[in-house]
């Protein structure tokens, strides 16, 4: 995360405690985008630093090894619409997936 400031207009920010959402109770896979559940970064890295997540870039694999978020692992999203039971990931942890 980038953040920028101006010396003279600099305030430091309040520490603020982030709150984890619960992980979703319904283990089936989201039919339709709108399904997606969408929560801010800040709870995505919550989730991620405490064990509870995994970060997934959906993105091209050339995009990923472009630049990525720190931790994320590639899984192109086809591989997601081909067979989801195929991914191999934790299905006990959160997989939190980005496309930006």
């Amino acid at each position: 995360m980038l953040t920028a400031a101006l010396a003279c207009n600099f305030v430091a920010p309040q520490a603020e405690e982030t709150v984890i959402p619960s992980l979703p109770q319904n283990s089936a896979a989201p039919l339709t985008e709108d399904d997606v559940p969408r929560i801010g970064v800040s709870e995505a890295k919550a989730a991620f630093d405490s064990g509870q997540a995994v970060i997934v870039d959906v993105r091209s694999t050339e995009a990923y090894l472009n630049r990525h978020a720190a931790g994320a692992v590639s899984i192109p999203l086809d591989r997601f619409e081909i067979n989801i039971n195929t991914i191999p990931l934790e299905k006990e942890q959160w997989i939190i997936t980005y496309c930006t």
